[in-house]
């Protein structure tokens, strides 16, 4: 692996304190707020780990982000075992710092059962992500605007189809497309493979809500923050494998936007669905 990867895989190995209680930390990054997809991740990984292994694996998650992260302090992780069927299991997690809740997620994991097959096809005639430049090559011109962020170690190699969203300022769409992967090779666990994948379904999500009005994260004058979030796992998938997340906005309104992505691996099977709502908030020019 990769050492961002080897640090991402660390980061999700959660430490022991009691029967269904786990504690995670944050990298020692100059980070305002803990990434949401980071304490999703620790969260379904506190969830798997009361599941019988290789019984069940997640089939669904839904969470909702209640209070910034600190990524200062270490994160508690509280699980409850709200059902163990003979097909399917359920667990509750509630993420925990300074005796306040700031996450709590509800996965539900289902043991494999042979059944109808269809999916949504995959976009096509795409440029193969190898040909498109990765997340530093594509910034360097911006690199001066981005500071400090540009220099971040990134486990995840993302690449943009359509361009960055400096590159696309102004310009209106309703969707983006971007390549993805963990940036490295990884064990042969799905439990880590779905962790990492929720991980990184937080990165570019909600960014896609700007783009009907020509905006991005790149705007200063634009505040967002994740409220919610859902995946749903069809397919088995690797994610140190190339996958397109093909990504759409569905709605703004009320200072909030909703967002669909689908994860494609790149032979086009349909692995993942993921819908996240945030915070829009549009701060007035000085």
């Amino acid at each position: 692996m990769s050492s961002p990867l080897d640090a991402l895989v660390s980061l999700l190995d959660l430490e022991v304190i009691e029967v269904n209680i786990f504690r995670g930390f944050s990298p020692e990054e100059n980070q305002v707020r803990v990434f949401g997809g980071q304490v999703a991740g620790q969260s379904l990984v506190a969830a798997s780990r009361t599941v019988e292994e290789n019984a069940r694996q997640v089939h669904s998650l839904h969470a909702y982000f209640l209070r910034p992260g600190d990524p200062s302090a270490p994160i508690l992780y509280e699980v409850d075992r709200l059902r163990d069927g003979r097909s399917f299991a359920t667990r509750r997690v509630v993420a925990i710092q300074h005796g306040e809740v700031i996450f709590n997620l509800q996965a539900s994991f289902h043991a494999h059962e042979q059944g109808l097959d269809w999916q949504i096809p995959a976009p096509l005639n795409l440029p193969d992500p190898e040909s498109l430049p990765d997340f530093k090559t594509r910034m360097a011109p911006f690199k001066d605007k981005m500071g400090e962020w540009y220099d971040r170690p990134r486990p995840i190699d993302l690449r943009y189809v359509d361009g960055s969203p400096y590159e696309r300022a102004g310009i209106e769409s309703n969707g983006q497309q971007v390549w993805l992967r963990a940036d490295g090779s990884l064990p042969d666990d799905p439990v880590l493979h779905a962790c990492i994948a929720t991980y990184a379904s937080d990165m570019t999500l909600l960014d896609t809500t700007l783009l009907p009005h020509g905006l991005g994260w790149s705007d200063g004058n634009v505040q967002m923050a994740s409220l919610d979030h859902a995946m749903w796992f069809h397919r088995p998938f690797r994610a140190d494998d190339w996958h397109l997340y093909d990504q759409h906005a569905i709605s703004t309104s009320d200072a909030r936007g909703l967002a669909g992505g689908s994860i494609f691996t790149k032979d086009g099977h349909l692995a993942v669905t993921v819908v996240q709502e945030g915070l829009i908030r549009i701060r007035p020019n000085e």
